[in-house]
């Protein structure tokens, strides 16, 4: 039985500097529910990253409440925030964010090590997910010998590795080419749903959006539904 996952009630996000006070999300409301996959879309500069910015806990609302989980990101230490990110969040960004001294193998699995696991189990996760996104044969590789689309399906590892409820990706196949866009976009989705992972991404590639259950938009800082796939 499916249940929300994530609650948010009359979100707002203001920017202020000195000459000026910048709304950029304004009474915005949305729910999922466990296991959807959910596409937002629209114009750069619409709050679009802003939105899962927030989502991420990597900056705060200026008003309203966000509930991911058992988590009120708006009444959250730092303490609390790093926990949330760590068990609860898969991240995905445009560009990779391998550390470029460690092989795929251990890029995947070092998320898992700084959470507690021991490296045994740690390895065995990462192994086990690198070779459903195909990469058994290239893992032991560092990224400066992997390409562009390999380099993605090793984040895309690495979101799965502490077994998150939520994966957050924000452009993740913008800075690939079309023939590995389609590649990572399929591949996002199909571990998703293999990992049984709610998924909301942000994406400007409407064959990539049209994959999800749901799609959204941004307008006047508030979500709009595009259309149900």
């Amino acid at each position: 039985m499916s249940r929300r996952i994530v609650q948010i009630e009359n979100l707002e996000k203001t920017y202020e500097t000195e000459s000026e006070r910048l709304t950029i999300l304004k009474d915005l409301n949305f729910s999922a529910e466990t296991g959807k996959k959910i596409s937002i879309v629209g114009q750069s500069g619409s709050g679009k990253s802003t939105f899962l910015n927030i989502l991420g806990g990597l900056d705060a609302p200026t008003a309203g409440k966000v509930v991911c989980g058992d988590f009120d990101l708006t009444s959250l230490d730092e303490t609390r925030i790093s926990e949330y990110r760590s068990s609860f969040l898969g991240l995905i960004f445009q560009f990779h964010y391998l550390l470029k001294d460690f092989t795929a193998l251990e890029n995947v699995f070092m998320p898992a090590l700084m959470a507690g696991v021991s490296k045994r189990i740690a390895r065995e996760k990462a192994e086990a997910i690198l070779v459903d996104v195909g990469m058994k044969e290239r893992m032991g590789h560092l990224p400066g010998e992997l390409s562009g689309g390999e380099r993605q399906r090793v984040a895309v590892a690495r979101s799965l590795v502490n077994d998150p409820q939520l994966i957050l990706a924000d452009e993740p196949t913008g800075n690939l080419d079309p023939a590995n866009s389609e590649m990572i976009g399929n591949l996002l989705f199909s571990m998703a749903e293999k990992y049984e992972k709610t998924l909301i991404l942000v994406t400007h590639d409407m064959n990539l959006a049209k994959k999800a259950d749901e799609i959204y938009t941004i307008r006047g800082g508030k979500f709009e539904k595009v259309a149900a796939v």
